[in-house]
């Protein structure tokens, strides 16, 4: 039976629950307050380490003139603007070449190696000279582009002042790792013996001429300590630039790619081959571009172009003329792929001459011509071959890609 004295006594508690539910919310909020409060002075507490003289210090790193970038404030080596502002351009050639770099962008793994690794285990497919070729060509190419991305990131790009040029150097160092990529797929799809093959610049005598000469013409540069701005220490970056541009990329590379190139154009190692025409139409950017950043020092420093740096630029090229034939004798011993070394000497000899006119020196060889016209054919930056049609046409990757 219903009680109102029992209904009374329940309306009693439940208002004392409300009451005490109510004394209880403001302690949460408090509660709430305080935690909100002491994350907020954590956050104060983190943030504070920024101190004013941290402040000062970026500041006068990234703020070293005053006000924005002019193009007269860039140079090449030795500028005091700051380095995080892409423009306005001073070397509008320099992005262009980034640009038309992206704009070839390629892989290894696009080539198909399957036609290779036929001949290449075939007992009859290549003679010895032909396969000696192939393991020299690897050997040296595998060292040699590590060798050059070393030098880019651990001292040519620390002492080059000029953004957009920069953006190329990355670009460029990007690439050599994608070359050293497509030698280790070659030596892997083709199954050698990879202790041979990546140890040829120590136990090979020729090939190891070529990589201590490279590495005798960085090894001042790689001293962190070292940096450009006296006479002194600028002739020798740029001693560092002739030897990397004018003679390991744009001197040493030529042999091996020209028997290999030759070895595609008679249908043997057509992968190999294929990869290889990419390497040179990347490489032959590489000494462009660099050729290009060697002419601006001299320009912006004329000083420093004087007899004595004249010479020894001179003296760089010759002697790296003269490894490269010593290469070509040892990976040629005879006649092949219709070519020999004294073909390969003239040629050598041609391209010396280029590389010093190139850079405003006269030429050593008068009179030599180029025995292999058809390479200057196949070093063409934008002409690749198609896949599935017989014809030339322009290799394009994403957004630059055109139909027609």
């Amino acid at each position: 039976m219903l009680n109102w004295d029992d209904y009374h006594k329940e309306e009693i508690t439940e208002k004392k629950q409300e009451k005490a539910q109510e004394r209880a919310e403001p302690q949460v909020q408090l509660q709430q307050s305080e935690q909100v409060t002491n994350t907020s002075n954590q956050e104060a507490a983190s943030v504070s380490t920024l101190t004013e003289e941290d402040m000062k210090l970026a500041k006068e790193d990234l703020d070293t003139l005053e006000g924005r970038v002019q193009v007269d404030q860039k140079a090449m080596i030795n500028s005091r603007a700051d380095l995080n502002q892409l423009v306005p351009f001073k070397y509008e050639w320099a992005w262009k070449k980034y640009l038309d770099g992206c704009a070839n962008h390629w892989m290894p793994q696009e080539i198909n190696m399957t036609s290779d690794i036929a001949l290449w285990k075939s007992n009859d497919g290549l003679s010895e000279d032909e396969r000696r070729i192939v393991k020299r060509s690897l050997g040296f190419f595998s060292t040699a582009d590590s060798l050059v991305a070393n030098n880019l990131v651990l001292s040519v790009y620390r002492q080059i002042t000029n953004p957009e040029c920069r953006q190329y150097l990355l670009r460029q160092a990007f690439e050599e790792a994608i070359h050293t990529h497509a030698y280790q797929y070659c030596v892997e799809s083709l199954g050698m013996d990879e202790g041979e093959i990546f140890n040829m610049y120590r136990e090979v005598p020729s090939v190891e001429k070529k990589a201590a000469w490279g590495l005798k013409h960085t090894r001042s540069l790689s001293d962190p300590s070292f940096s450009t701005g006296t006479p002194e220490s600028d002739k020798e970056f740029l001693s560092n630039l002739i030897a990397y541009y004018c003679v390991l990329e744009g001197m040493f590379f030529y042999c091996g790619f020209t028997q290999v190139l030759s070895m595609g154009r008679l249908n043997k190692m057509t992968g190999v081959s294929e990869q290889f025409q990419y390497i040179l139409r990347d490489e032959s950017m590489h000494v462009n571009f660099g050729i290009d950043v060697i002419n601006t020092i001299i320009n912006e420093n004329p000083n420093i172009w004087d007899e004595d740096m004249k010479t020894r630029a001179r003296n760089l090229i010759l002697e790296g003329t003269q490894y490269e034939i010593e290469y070509a004798r040892d990976s040629m011993p005879r006649g092949v792929l219709g070519m020999n070394a004294v073909m390969m000497e003239e040629y050598l000899k041609f391209i010396c001459n280029r590389r010093l006119v190139q850079i405003g020196l006269s030429e050593e060889y008068p009179g030599v011509k180029n025995p292999f016209p058809w390479m200057s054919e196949i070093m063409d930056l934008r002409k690749e071959k198609n896949f599935f049609e017989t014809r030339v046409i322009e290799y394009q990757v994403g957004g630059s890609l055109q139909f027609d």
